[in-house]
């Protein structure tokens, strides 16, 4: 059901987008692009989603028992694949947790732990957004009010995201006023984050070389999907400076993590229009969302060869 109200929301924001937009204007931004950084920027999904792959490899412990097995480069990519098609058609990033469960049952990872490098996984991603996201915004020209409350709140949400991975004591205590304001039916479900996330601290706090490594990787990933944006900018022969496309992308992307639409689509949409439009037309910021959107959905149709594997750890779940 909620699902259902999702795809309607994301529906109902198009409409009214689509309603606003100059359709001819729209296919003219297309017809004119530039093909050379058109190709180029798409093609960043390949190696964006190969580095993600090898970041999920680094994050895979070493073998401790005869009945675990190796997590190849291949495998692993097929995994992301996968995951995202599943992101695709379910609520709140489900992919991934069934990806969780599939490294488990293939003996990857024992217990719990395969929960908790997936929770720490997605935090890295979020943490590294609102890192490029504050440093976008300390140097963006345009220091408005709405520019105040939104760097407020993002770096109020990075701040939240640093003392949750790097202190227990902070997690536990966050996690406990969650549970406080939690109706009765989500407070098991926070409950097995909280375990969750105390092992994930326990794991990777224990090797700060790795963690090193993976909080690097990060952020370099997140650096290369903020530049695709921007090269899309380019192939769209539209221009805004960097450092700006810097804060107001990650802005963009936050809004489509929002629980409301199907995918992001729609808030997504909307945003790109709404904050690119001091530097280019509603037509541009609309087509930058399309080729946004692109960025979710051409991995999830490269993951559909693999997705019979999903379908069938998603029935044993």
């Amino acid at each position: 059901m909620k699902r259902i109200i999702s795809i309607i929301i994301s529906l109902a924001i198009l409409t009214t987008i689509y309603w606003k937009v100059d359709l001819t204007g729209l296919l003219k931004v297309f017809e004119n692009s530039h093909p050379v950084w058109m190709v180029i920027s798409v093609s960043m999904i390949v190696p964006l989603t190969m580095l993600t792959a090898w970041r999920l490899q680094q994050l895979m412990p070493k073998r401790r028992s005869k009945s675990s097995s190796y997590l190849n480069f291949w495998e692993a990519n097929q995994l992301i694949l996968a995951a995202s098609v599943l992101n695709m058609i379910l609520p709140s990033k489900m992919g991934d947790i069934v990806k969780a469960y599939f490294m488990r049952q293939r003996g990857h990872l024992e217990g719990t732990l395969s929960l908790s490098l997936v929770i720490f996984e997605k935090a890295c991603d979020l943490v590294s957004l609102l890192v490029w996201c504050v440093l976008g915004l300390m140097v963006y020209p345009e220091k408005d009010l709405l520019f105040w409350v939104m760097t407020a709140g993002v770096t109020l949400g990075l701040i939240i995201g640093l003392l949750l991975l790097s202190s227990r004591k902070f997690a536990h205590i966050f996690f406990e006023k969650v549970r406080v304001i939690s109706p009765k039916k989500m407070r098991l479900k926070v409950d097995n984050l909280e375990i969750s996330w105390l092992e994930m601290h326990r794991y990777f706090w224990h090797d700060k070389l790795r963690l090193t490594k993976i909080a690097a990787t990060s952020i370099f990933i997140w650096f290369g999907h903020l530049l695709q944006i921007w090269f899309f900018i380019q192939a769209l022969n539209a221009s805004a400076p960097f450092l700006a496309s810097l804060a107001l992308s990650p802005l963009a992307i936050l809004a489509g993590l929002l629980p409301l639409t199907f995918a992001g689509v729609g808030t997504r949409d909307a945003a790109f229009i709404l904050f690119y439009q001091p530097y280019f037309s509603t037509e541009v910021g609309a087509a930058l969302g399309l080729l946004c959107t692109s960025r979710y959905l051409l991995p999830a149709i490269a993951g559909l060869p693999f997705f019979g594997q999903y379908l069938t750890a998603m029935k044993k779940m």
